[in-house]
């Protein structure tokens, strides 16, 4: 560190006095730290936060948005009667995996404020293309195109988050951030709901206009990206921060135990590699995101399917969404509960939303059940879909000491979910198999339960290396901070 012991005793003492909680951390964390740190995190939190939230709702507003079109008109009007929903999936989720990994250490090297913003503009020009498209073939090209270009913003805003927050702000940044994409995909069924009335407008249908709208939601929300990301505490430019917030900040992640960026050389790379890290998180996140039946839109075919009674399209679009609303309740309260109560503990709401996982699609695979819990069901499984922020908070604090590692393992486990998320929904999410996704169903159950099982070895392992890092019996993985 080039600043001053005095700076270096000075964050100290302030950090010193936040551990002593009060009780209106447990609403919001800054609300008892000392006015300087509390001024720094307020200000993040407008820009990071801001930015990331509203990038991640135009990104996911952007994905959800070919579900809703596609029961809303475009199946009838391009002919769409086998699987092309499950191949329009299928060519984002390829562009989507091979983007993730060279992103985000692109990101070690590039500032975030330049990369980040250009693919943003990039993918929302092209989800306005889909409008123009007269055949499956042209939206599959486009969706891969898309599915590259949206590849770095997820896995590259969790490591850029991850380089600002402390371990007890951590968490609910994240599931904030993750949220998002919930309140994009409830909002992209009632935008449809909306839209679908312009059609014949301009000689515009009512789903292509679906993809225009979208354009211009995103491209201003994209354009703010190269004014307000503040790439990291090391290198920050941002006009809203002070050279002394700068330093404040590099100082905090410094007695974080989080490390900055270092030389990528061949010992690096193989510590990589050889660490459970990578492989265990990568898998804990395979399983929670392809653990649910976020690959087919199965209550809105459940509904569009449905003879007694009939739904009208306006209803396909929204009764869907108290999905959506459960997730984003849910994932508050993950964030909130480990953040403050669980004192840092990740893996609890995990597992609960893993049990509630395994009752939902269970009972949705037996299929014969009452009508009020079929509904119950649908609207529960939004519960086991707010876990991405606390895996990737856990990634963060697993892999402190070493920044690449950090931002490659993040990248890896969205790009390991993603690259089973490209094939397996052709097999049990099959569109011909709708609404009665039998298989989607079990197969979801059963992902759910080695998630639960991986939660706990990650666990022990955590716990273990910690124990010899610090040559202390500790009770639990969160119990320790290791000051590098």
């Amino acid at each position: 560190m080039s600043k001053t012991p005095e700076l270096q005793n000075h964050v100290e003492e302030i950090i010193q006095k936040n551990v002593r909680r009060k009780w209106t951390s447990y609403i919001w964390d800054t609300f008892d730290k000392e006015p300087e740190e509390r001024k720094l995190l307020t200000k993040l939190d407008a820009a990071v936060l801001t930015f990331a939230s509203l990038g991640y709702f135009i990104k996911y507003l952007d994905q959800a948005n070919i579900n809703n079109a596609f029961v809303s008109g475009m199946k009838e009007e391009l002919s769409l009667y086998g699987n092309e929903l499950n191949y329009m999936t299928s060519a984002w989720t390829v562009g989507y995996v091979i983007g993730e990994i060279p992103s985000n250490i692109i990101l070690t090297r590039v500032r975030p404020s330049i990369w980040i913003p250009a693919l943003e503009v990039t993918w929302s020009v092209l989800t306005m293309l889909i409008s123009k498209c007269e055949t499956s073939t042209q939206i599959y090209v486009l969706r891969f195109f898309i599915g590259l270009a949206e590849s770095g913003f997820y896995p590259g805003m969790q490591y850029l988050i991850g380089s600002w927050y402390r371990k007890d702000e951590l968490a609910k940044r994240s599931c904030i951030f993750h949220t998002s994409g919930a309140i994009a995909t409830m909002f992209s069924g009632y935008l449809m709901a909306a839209v679908y009335h312009l059609g014949g407008t301009g000689g515009v249908t009512g789903w292509r206009w679906l993809f225009i709208v979208d354009g211009v939601i995103s491209l201003p929300i994209a354009f703010a990206g190269f004014l307000f990301i503040p790439d990291f505490p090391e290198n920050s430019r941002a006009f809203y921060l002070s050279l002394e917030e700068r330093a404040f900040a590099k100082k905090r992640m410094y007695l974080e135990g989080r490390k900055t960026k270092q030389p990528y050389t061949k010992t690096k790379v193989k510590k990589i590699l050889s660490s459970w890290h990578i492989y265990l998180l990568a898998l804990l996140y395979i399983c929670f995101n392809n653990g649910n039946a976020g690959a087919a839109p199965v209550m809105a075919q459940y509904l569009k399917y449905s003879k007694n009674p009939t739904y009208t399209v306006t209803q396909i679009n929204t009764y869907p969404t108290g999905t959506y609303a459960v997730q984003i309740v849910t994932t508050l309260a993950y964030a909130w509960s480990s953040d403050t109560f669980l004192r840092g503990r990740r893996w609890p709401p995990i597992i609960f939303g893993g049990v509630i996982n395994i009752i939902t699609y269970i009972s949705l695979a037996v299929w014969q059940i009452p009508e009020g819990w079929r509904w119950t069901c649908y609207y529960l499984a939004g519960a086991g879909g707010g876990l991405s922020g606390l895996t990737f908070a856990w990634a963060h604090e697993i892999c402190s000491d070493d920044n690449e590692e950090r931002a490659i393992v993040v990248a890896t486990m969205n790009e390991m979910a993603y690259v089973v998320q490209a094939w397996l929904p052709l097999i049990v999410w099959q569109q011909i198999d709708a609404p009665q996704y039998q298989k989607g169903f079990i197969t979801a159950t059963c992902l759910s339960v080695l998630m639960i099982l991986t939660a706990f070895v990650i666990r022990l392992l955590h716990h273990r290396e910690l124990r010899q890092k610090t040559g202390q019996d500790v009770s639990s993985e969160e119990d320790v901070v290791v000051v590098q």
